[in-house]
């Protein structure tokens, strides 16, 4: 792996992803809370868990479970509702701590980012030492608990700071990369969501054994531009710098559902947790998006978008979520039940810091 520089050293590649982190927070703010299984989000007769505690998530509670549904699991379960004034400026703290350490600096959302640590701010040599220190640095400042993963690429680092959740840290070297991918299940592939973990099953491919046999002419016919990617992952290479300050020209989620939806109100609460992802990116990167696009996917597979274009980027969560509400409502009811939803921002652009909020605008 050769880096920026044109070294042939690996690059060092630390990815920071915080412990249950709305869920955290609420249990640092609120003693009452600590020790307890709680739900971000929703509410015990409605709604979709944004995040959920350690406690909960013993019980089988998670992200984008309906609130009824984790309720059930988890009969004592606290709903508490999110407060995202107070996670962007958490966030901000834990910002400030990667920047002593590398301007190399790529979030993902309020809670997770991607570092450049090959040549840093300390002068330090071991990725795996820069890491723990700025875990500590986090608790020391924040009280929150993080985990790491170190590694040659921005892939294998994604995937290693899974592996000793919580308050942990894992290292997948360039030796073992290559193996650690074969032996991995398809459908926790980060960049595999759960329809392409599905047609990956429908083709035979189970894990990264299954994966690397296929040719790249091949994984380019069924998977289109991720074919490539692929192609790469399964056998350790990933060349993805870490790009700070980036805009990008969309950013979106999407999510697929065990079974069919019919009715406005439950598709409206599974679309909360992928507002609140696609608006927690653009916050923890200071962007601003003008466009909003809703995309429905049927049980036929058939689908359809509804898009809004403003004149000035959105200044607040709410009107993404009115705007969201807006474009939902006239679909109903489908013609057929809804399979899969989606929400993507685009027409993307940097915030300048200090900036006044706007008046809420029209639809």
């Amino acid at each position: 792996m050769i880096n920026d520089e044109g070294s042939k050293r690996p690059r060092k590649i630390v990815h920071i992803d915080m412990d249950a982190f709305y869920a955290s927070v609420e249990q640092r703010d609120n003693p009452n809370l600590r020790g307890k299984p709680i739900a971000v989000g929703g509410s015990a007769a409605r709604g979709v868990v944004a995040a959920a505690s350690y406690e909960a998530r013993k019980f089988g509670v998670h992200s984008a479970m309906p609130s009824v549904t984790a309720k059930r699991k988890c009969p004592e379960l606290i709903f508490v509702p999110p407060r995202f004034d107070v996670y962007k400026a958490v966030s901000q703290q834990i910002r400030e701590i990667f920047a002593e350490y590398t301007p190399m600096i790529e979030p993902l959302s309020l809670d997770e980012a991607y570092l450049d640590v090959t040549e840093n701010l300390k002068g330090m040599e071991i990725a795996t030492e820069i890491a723990s220190e700025i875990r500590a640095r986090i608790r020391q400042v924040t009280g929150l608990n993080a985990s790491a993963g170190i590694s040659y690429n921005k892939f294998l680092a994604k995937m290693a700071s899974d592996l000793n959740k919580p308050n942990g840290q894992a290292v997948i070297t360039p030796k073992n990369g290559p193996a650690f991918v074969e032996a991995l299940p398809v459908k926790k592939f980060h960049g595999v969501g759960p329809a392409t973990a599905e047609k990956m099953h429908r083709l035979g491919i189970e894990i990264g054994a299954d994966l690397k046999q296929q040719t790249i002419e091949f994984l380019v016919e069924h998977f289109g531009k991720s074919g490539p990617y692929f192609y790469g992952i399964v056998r350790g290479i990933d060349q993805r710098q870490v790009k700070p300050n980036r805009v990008r020209k969309s950013v979106g989620a999407e999510d697929t559902f065990s079974q069919d939806l019919h009715t406005y109100e439950p598709a409206r609460e599974w679309l909360q947790p992928l507002i609140e992802k696609v608006w927690s990116y653009c916050e923890a990167n200071g962007i601003g998006a003008k466009t909003v696009t809703l995309k429905v996917k049927y049980g036929d597979f058939n689908q359809i978008t509804r898009s809004k274009t403003l004149p000035a980027p959105l200044p607040a969560i709410a009107d993404l979520e009115e705007i969201i509400g807006f474009l939902l409502l006239p679909i109903f009811p489908p013609r057929k039940g809804i399979r899969l939803l989606g929400v993507t921002l685009s027409s993307l652009e940097r915030q300048a810091n200090g900036t006044e909020p706007q008046l809420r605008l029209a639809l």
